[in-house]
């Protein structure tokens, strides 16, 4: 997820939509053809979310440099994310799917359950490198339908000059309550505490959910003691004025201009921010989130993955891994995943990062420890449940209900 780029985002509507029951009979795009040895020709088509980069740009040209080095010319289309899942839908009902879709990671499972994508067991993609913990956004019943092109994920920003005016040692910050005393001694010395986003949309349950595991909750069981524990922190902040009652209707943007202003110790956000930090005026540090008790808490995923739609010449699947396989390649990741400020899904480029830019240990960290919304085979649940998440959140921090009512009540709901 990233709610600075719309065309990276996915919402809970996006998802809804597509979490429907689809009887997808996907046929050739009809835009190439195959020679007696399956090797493609012609063109083939691709589909992603970045309608932001034109054709000049590095990203475009990658795309060509794959298609040539298969042997096809290569037709681009870029859309939002929250239109590319139901267009795709669309297109396999009337039996013209792209070639090779980048697609977000949660609405993988919702294609991958409507019968719109190939396994790799069937493509011959090469996942062998990929982190688990990243793939498994991509997996579904036991199968796994593409390979993740990167990475983001959330950690928390903080303000050297807040925390040292405060007297607060960084490297104190070890669990919550070193987190939550850290935030009681900015707060006496005269700044806020901390800033995030909890508003009643996807981004409000993004955010919440590396607390929630932090605490080492499940998203099958909301009302868990581990669940209560996590909204209980979230809502002893916002009664002690160690976060603002403008979270409630925060997105993550906005959140972010709050920490921008200098007055906040920490701010929970993405590595989408980084150019932002580097502007923002004062000296800042990343941390990843800890975990009640010590330790990086799991963080969602946000970043898209690498797929191949089903399609009726299945001879096409040859040159269409081809070109999936340049895309996600060692030499193409690192350049790829700089442009899109991710972290790349795989150690070695991983590495190659950190040794280039230093301020991305943390995030590297952040997104080893990271793991997928639809993950634990949630797939096409994940939607309800999150949706049930956000709503339960909104009314415990806004007072109408204990945080111990409203996750009852959204397991309810989610069941």
């Amino acid at each position: 997820m990233n709610s600075s780029s719309r065309h990276r985002r996915s919402t809970a509507a996006a998802l809804t939509v597509l979490a429907v029951t689809v009887t997808a009979t996907a046929c050739s795009s009809g835009s190439g053809s195959t020679d007696t040895k399956g090797a493609g020709t012609g063109t083939y088509t691709i589909w992603d979310p970045y309608p932001q980069f034109d054709k000049t740009s590095d990203w475009a040209k990658l795309l060509d440099r794959c298609g040539t080095k298969a042997g096809v010319k290569v037709k681009r289309t870029g859309f939002d994310t929250s239109d590319l899942g139901n267009k795709t839908l669309l297109a396999a009902q009337q039996g013209n799917s792209p070639d090779v879709l980048i697609v977000d990671n949660p609405v993988v499972s919702t294609l991958a359950e409507a019968g719109v994508l190939t396994t790799t067991d069937e493509n011959k993609l090469d996942t062998s490198k990929t982190d688990p913990n990243l793939l498994a956004a991509g997996q579904s019943g036991g199968k796994t339908y593409g390979t993740p092109i990167g990475a983001n994920t959330l950690a928390l920003y903080y303000n050297k000059d807040v925390l040292k005016k405060a007297g607060v040692d960084v490297a104190s910050v070890k669990d919550w309550n070193t987190l939550t005393a850290a935030l009681a001694k900015v707060k006496k010395a005269g700044k806020k505490g901390i800033t995030f986003s909890a508003i009643g949309t996807e981004e409000g349950s993004f955010q919440f959910l590396p607390w929630f595991w932090g605490a080492g909750a499940k998203l099958t069981q909301l009302d868990s003691a581990q669940g209560v524990s996590a909204l209980t922190l979230w809502k002893d902040w916002l009664k002690n004025g160690y976060a603002p009652n403008s979270v409630l209707n925060n997105t993550q943007t906005t959140s972010w201009q709050e920490f921008a202003t200098g007055d906040y110790a920490f701010s929970e956000n993405g590595t989408w921010q980084l150019a932002n930090a580097k502007k923002a005026g004062f000296a800042y540090g990343v941390l990843p989130v800890p975990a009640a008790d010590g330790g990086n808490a799991a963080a969602p995923t946000g970043g898209e993955f690498v797929t191949i739609p089903v399609q009726k010449d299945t001879a096409r699947y040859a040159t269409s891994q081809q070109l999936a396989t340049c895309l996600t390649s060692t030499a193409n990741l690192y350049t790829t995943d700089t442009t899109l400020s991710y972290v790349a899904p795989t150690g070695e480029v991983q590495d190659k990062q950190v040794a280039a830019n230093a301020e991305l240990k943390p995030w590297v960290e952040a997104v080893r420890s990271a793991k997928g919304r639809t993950s634990d085979d949630l797939g096409t649940k994940y939607p309800k449940i999150s949706e049930q998440l956000w709503k339960a959140v909104q009314s415990a921090l806004s007072g109408s209900t204990s945080p111990k009512d409203a996750l009852t009540s959204a397991q309810a709901a989610a069941k």
